[in-house]
């Protein structure tokens, strides 16, 4: 019996049926080895063993070039073949052409083919030669095997295949196919509608979610594009003081991280601190206070990492380590929080306390005249008394007088600020002729005063110096201000000796405990019509003022029936009736608006015509006696004066008085060179040594200090510089 023989094509990849005519083309090689007897008896075996070994491999050589040449050659003709009859089997109707294809192809392996077929054979014979011999299939028994190369083919793919599971037991799952995007997809017969209808319903939501997500992200946009916009609105691009990002400190975000650290670092070590001495731990407690000593000696006052010492990193490691050391024995969550709390309510006490000196100190240092200063009226004083009465030039009272010119009305003591107020005024005057300059001053600086514009004479200006002791109808049966303060109970809160024991004592009241409230100068701006009864309209000025433009327009402007003109000050909540007034009080409450927009004094219009008529003075008079007792106000001048004026007050453009430049670090300096009018309010005066130093030049351009009397008192440019 033979052994099977095995018929392969290695080119043809597809099912085809087998063309019997052609069956010997498209056989490769069929090798079979048969018994060695059979072999022996071959013809061609005797034929060739008289031949030499050369001629028998040039034999081979050239038979088995023909066989291949003819395989290539059919090979090509049987893909036209199957590429022109065969299309790929894509649909339901090709899948019976296909099982009929198959069961052609199964007919050779069941010996349905009916033609004989010539089988080449070749083998070795017992000296190693290689033997070359055909046979006809029917000559074959029936124990040899028939198998069709290309289901062998196939079969071997398949089984190179990894194995693929499926979560789903359906029997036509082989049939699927994967497209681009990964989605299942079968043959319309295949597919379950139930499926059909899941995967429906998925891809269903699929694109509701995208869509619902698309919509909200465009409306996250929106929002957020209308809010930059708001904010853009309302942002200042001015510098605000040691805040601004355009100092040297800020060019690094981070550089002051080392400093914050080491000072953390100190508060914890004095929380562990406090628990180790609680614990008798002493060697820890010991470390701890050695190390936050040599980390506070290496900050010193240092802000920013770049003003550590070099050795600061180093105590920051030390630090770190006994700071470790001491979680690891003491950390407790409960312990620490109850420690933190404490040092904390510590610290904001000693803050409090620490705002209270220096709120002190500034009211103090506020009250008081540097030396130079407090020398200029007493060497003007001293040079006046030496005049004779031919040298004391009286101004025309016409001028005093007349109502078309531009008056100004300034009461100080003050005689270099003073002198400011009016240098500033007519150097930007038109017509400087046309303005008349009032100055009321007190007893003590009367002769420094008429002294200083004796010599001093603006060129073409009118200026009258009086003195306030002058005015007699200024009496306390008149002057419900002058009685109170007469009167025990106001000297008992202003000079009694336990009220000022410390520096904390009475901070609340400490800034009205400043001399000027007691001062009639201060009150004298509500008695204008009885000091000036021929005038028609005056503009007050503050001392502290400097004035930048021409102010001949504001006597043009019409207050619109109004008694007052003047700049408001509100900003939201700032500067509102209820941060002046007590609205616990009935009185207040019932008769003026807590939000009510506040006002400046400094800068003030006053048509002198209907104060008279509607009584100011009166108005003004009548509420100080309800304030005997300071339940309505505290002491000052602006609490009355919102009163006095309510709905009586005209407002101006802001860009004619810019007020904060005696206390507000961050005004915005495009409004004050703006300005017709700034004012120093506050505490930090320009002649001080407090005063902010980069609104200080905007006063000291106005200062001769070329004048003898400065020269005299070392009031020069370094000291107001």
């Amino acid at each position: 019996m033979l052994p099977a023989a095995t018929i392969s094509d290695a080119d043809t990849r597809s099912d085809f049926p087998i063309n019997l005519s052609a069956t010997k083309h498209k056989l490769k090689r069929l090798y079979i080895s048969p018994p060695l007897s059979t072999a022996m008896k071959s013809p061609i075996t005797r034929s060739t063993t008289s031949l030499s070994p050369l001629t028998i491999f040039i034999f081979l050589v050239l038979v088995h070039i023909s066989i291949v040449g003819a395989d290539a050659l059919d090979s090509l003709r049987i893909r036209r073949e199957i590429n022109g009859k065969w299309p790929m089997f894509d649909c339901p109707q090709c899948m019976d052409k296909k099982e009929q294809a198959n069961a052609n192809s199964l007919a050779v392996g069941n010996h349905k083919v009916e033609k004989d077929i010539d089988i080449i054979v070749t083998y070795t014979d017992t000296s190693g030669a290689i033997k070359i011999r055909t046979v006809k299939s029917k000559d074959l028994s029936a124990s040899w095997v028939w198998k069709n190369p290309i289901d062998d083919n196939q079969s071997k793919a398949e089984d190179s295949k990894p194995e693929t599971r499926f979560e789903h037991s359906n029997p036509h799952s082989s049939n699927e196919h994967v497209d681009i995007n990964e989605q299942p997809h079968k043959t319309s017969s295949l597919i379950h509608p139930a499926k059909h209808k899941r995967r429906a319903l998925r891809q269903e939501r699929r694109d509701r979610r995208t869509a619902e997500l698309i919509q909200v992200s465009q409306k996250m946009m929106t929002q957020m594009e209308e809010a930059a916009i708001e904010r853009a609105k309302t942002f200042d691009t001015s510098i605000k003081g040691r805040y601004g990002i355009w100092r040297k400190e800020y060019e690094s975000p981070n550089s002051d991280s080392t400093v914050k650290l080491m000072r953390d670092q100190i508060i914890m070590a004095k929380a562990y601190a406090s628990i180790a001495k609680a614990k008798n731990e002493t060697v820890i407690y010991d470390s701890l206070i050695k190390h936050s000593k040599r980390s506070q000696q290496a900050i010193e006052k240092a802000t920013f990492d770049s003003e550590l010492a070099p050795s600061a990193v180093d105590r920051a490691k030390e630090m770190g380590h006994i700071l470790a050391l001491a979680k690891d024995q003491f950390y407790d969550c409960i312990i620490m929080a109850r420690k933190l709390r404490v040092m904390l309510q510590s610290t904001e006490a000693n803050v409090d306390e620490v705002k209270k000196k220096s709120a002190s100190l500034t009211q103090l240092a506020a009250k008081t005249l540097p030396k130079p200063l407090h020398c200029l009226p007493l060497v003007l004083t001293t040079d006046y008394f030496l005049l004779t009465d031919k040298d004391i030039k009286i101004p025309d009272k016409r001028f005093l007088e007349d109502p078309s010119l531009y008056h100004y009305a300034i009461f100080s003591d003050n005689v270099l600020a003073t002198s400011v107020v009016v240098n500033s005024t007519v150097l930007h005057a038109k017509e400087p002729e046309k303005h008349v300059f009032h100055i009321v001053t007190d007893k003590l600086n009367f002769a420094a005063m008429k002294m200083w514009f004796l010599v001093n004479h603006p060129e073409g200006s009118t200026i009258e110096v009086q003195n306030v002791d002058d005015f007699t109808w200024l009496n306390a049966s008149y002057c419900p201000v002058l009685r109170q303060l007469e009167s025990s109970r106001m000297r008992e809160y202003y000079f009694k000796a336990h009220q000022t024991s410390s520096l904390t004592a009475g901070s609340d009241n400490l800034k009205y405990r400043n001399p000027k409230y007691l001062s009639m100068l201060n009150h004298l701006r509500f008695y204008l019509p009885e000091v000036y009864p021929k005038l028609d309209k005056i503009l007050f000025l503050d001392d502290d003022i400097v004035v930048q433009k021409d102010l001949t327009p504001l006597w043009n402007v019409d207050l619109h029936g109004m008694v007052n003109g003047a700049v408001e000050t509100c900003k939201e909540s700032f500067h509102r009736f209820d941060k002046y007034l007590n609205f616990s009080n009935p009185k207040i409450a019932d008769n003026f608006e807590p939000n009510a927009c506040g006002w400046a004094f400094g800068m003030n219009m006053f048509d002198l015509k209907e104060w008279k008529k509607r009584d100011i003075t009166g108005i003004y008079h009548g509420w100080q006696n309800m304030n005997e007792e300071r339940t309505l106000w505290k002491l000052g001048t602006l609490p009355p004066g919102l009163i006095t004026f309510y709905n009586l007050t005209h407002p101006l453009e802001r860009s004619w008085h810019v007020l904060g430049l005696g206390y507000d670090p961050a005004l915005n300096q495009t409004e004050i060179e703006n300005a017709a009018v700034v004012h120093y309010n506050g505490n930090y005066k320009p002649w001080l040594d407090l005063a902010i130093s980069k609104y200080r030049s905007y006063w000291s351009r106005y200062v001769k200090f070329d004048n003898p009397y400065l020269q005299m008192c070392n009031i020069n440019s370094f000291m107001l510089s």
